[in-house]
């Protein structure tokens, strides 16, 4: 399967909303078009903080016509190459450079000022492109106050919530560490669709509990999480575009965008982490099969005030009807968790992952190739190009097994039947045998 090109994901975020809707009424696309028009984005490399409708609208008629891969930008013919005059890009960097805070109007009106050649022409993309491409342009950070107002989501499956919370010290693998609980909480029922404790709060950890609340609750069309770097890992991002759920981040420092997640924190160390032994350390299999009991059993058929005395179970079940199944996606639900892991194949046909050493096919010796993954089980499963397809097989070296292997021999027919030149050494045998075939000049008869 093809990786998801960064830009795409980024725009799979804007769409968001359009994606998320089965139905759009008449006259609505505009609408939404419109108002996605109006909000202010962090897009990547850019100092703009807006989109146009056309733009949003081009990206919608493309994703709807291809999917994620649509959204990809396409590679200009001209990347890498600057129409700028190599003594005006001189003077653009150093004018940057000499005033990091100087805008791109405030570059061209110094170029002007300064009467250089070319400097009347110059357009602000192309300064942009040059500037970004030696790393001197940034996004312009907004710092204008934003109103909050407390919310709930329409219906059970439209918004979900995940983040992590550092739990006690736990037996993993025979190892005492801490734990981490990942939680994906339903914003409008408060049902907790997964949460476990692992083993830290990476994105494989995070990407567990995420297959796992699908496999048991369907797929949610909004998924909010907070904005660390585990989140914002390129094999989630792909994972959520893929299945078209929307991935939403938290502003950074801003625990209100993620109260309830907070409060049920609150619940369960409070709880369920206060009934546990003290003294006791728990294994990793244990812990969570008393979580899960708790949540079940406790948890989900109480009563909850801010519901209005209904417990989460019971406002799920009644949404039902909004909640999306997995459907076919069940099939595949594995192969769309798979990682994909660059190597470089050595001259023996070998490569190594997770300090194992695998064969590949010999024809791909001394090329980078793409490894599928199974990243929870650490299990290299086979090789595919980059269009996401598979082109061979990737097994465990078996040395014995290669002693008796018989090698794969360069064709050389086509060489054979052209004529092989001579060695030098047939050469000179076969000079010094004319020689002596021929009688000498000064022989007497």
């Amino acid at each position: 399967m093809k990786p998801v090109h960064p830009v795409a994901l980024f725009r799979m975020t804007v769409l968001g909303e359009l994606i998320s809707r089965q139905y759009l009424p008449r006259g609505e696309l505009k609408a939404i078009i419109n108002e996605l028009a109006q909000k202010h984005y962090n897009i990547p490399n850019s100092r703009h903080t807006q989109i146009s409708k056309k733009t949003i609208e081009s990206w919608y008629y493309a994703w709807k016509n291809g999917d994620v891969d649509a959204l990809a930008p396409k590679i200009r013919i001209d990347r890498g190459q600057s129409k700028i005059s190599a003594l005006l890009q001189e003077a653009i960097l150093k004018a940057k450079q000499d005033n990091p805070k100087r805008s791109l109007n405030s570059l061209l009106e110094l170029l002007r000022m300064q009467k250089l050649e070319g400097a009347q022409s110059l357009s602000r993309s192309s300064v942009y492109r040059l500037l970004l491409s030696h790393g001197l342009s940034r996004p312009i950070e907004t710092t204008q106050p934003k109103e909050l107002r407390r919310f709930e989501a329409d219906y059970p499956g439209d918004m979900v919530y995940g983040d992590v919370m550092h739990g006690p010290q736990i037996e993993i693998n025979g190892k005492v560490q801490k734990g981490y609980l990942v939680t994906l909480m339903d914003d409008k029922s408060r049902l907790i669709l997964h949460s476990a404790f692992c083993p830290g709060e990476t994105a494989l950890d995070i990407e567990y509990v995420l297959k796992q609340s699908l496999l048991r609750r369907g797929l949610p069309k909004r998924l909010i999480l907070d904005n660390g770097s585990a989140y914002r890992s390129h094999s989630l991002q792909g994972i959520c575009a893929r299945l078209s759920i929307q991935l939403i981040y938290c502003k950074p420092y801003a625990p209100e965008g993620k109260a309830k997640l907070e409060r049920w924190h609150r619940t369960l160390r409070a709880q369920f982490l206060s009934e546990l032994s003290g003294k006791k350390i728990y294994s990793i299999t244990k812990i969570n099969q008393l979580l899960w009991a708790w949540i079940d059993e406790v948890y989900h058929p109480r009563s909850h005030r801010s519901l209005l005395g209904q417990s989460p179970l019971s406002v799920w079940q009644k949404g039902l009807e909004f909640v999306k199944p997995l459907g076919t996606l069940a099939h595949r639900l594995d192969e769309l968790f798979y990682h994909r892991v660059k190597r470089r194949v050595r001259k023996d046909s070998t490569i190594s992952y997770e300090g194992k050493c695998f064969d590949v096919p010999y024809e791909l010796a001394r090329k980078n190739i793409t490894i599928v993954v199974e990243p929870h089980q650490q299990q290299a499963l086979y090789i595919e190009d980059d269009e996401g397809k598979w082109i061979g097989d990737i097994t465990p070296v078996d040395l014995q097994a290669n002693r008796r292997h018989k090698r794969a021999q360069p064709d050389n027919t086509r060489s054979a039947s052209v004529g092989v030149s001579d060695s030098i050494a047939e050469l000179a045998l076969k000079q010094q045998q004319a020689q002596l075939s021929i009688p000498h000049s000064n022989q007497k008869k």
